[in-house]
């Protein structure tokens, strides 16, 4: 069953970052999984990142990391994510979940302790 959402702090959303290094996003998502600060992280190794940084144009492989929690977690994680990413400036972004499955929502708000 389809369920929507309406914005409350037991929404769930997407949050997505990028590392250098597969191994070092799996070691980060691990600890985000066993601190309940997320329910599921999806790594997706080889992609290709073009921006510019201090003036320079960069052109990197990167991990892209999908982390799914709910808006009640998001104060904590963005915390943790500042402290113990290993880039300066690192990205953090949250993007809302419309609807989607009502027993994967339930999952993900158990495993937070939402």
């Amino acid at each position: 069953m389809i369920e929507r959402q309406k914005g409350s702090t037991e929404s769930v959303v997407m949050v997505i970052t990028t590392m250098s290094e597969a191994e070092k996003a799996r070691q980060f998502g691990t600890r985000l999984v066993e601190m309940q600060l997320v329910a599921c992280v999806n790594l997706l190794p080889g992609v290709e990142s073009i921006y510019q940084w201090k003036g320079d144009l960069e052109v990197e492989g990167e991990c892209l990391v999908l982390m799914k929690t709910t808006r009640e977690r998001l104060g904590k994680l963005e915390a943790w994510v500042q402290k113990n990413h290993p880039y300066e400036e690192p990205e953090f972004l949250v993007l809302p979940v419309e609807a989607g499955s009502a027993g994967y929502f339930d999952w993900v708000r158990r495993q937070t302790g939402s």
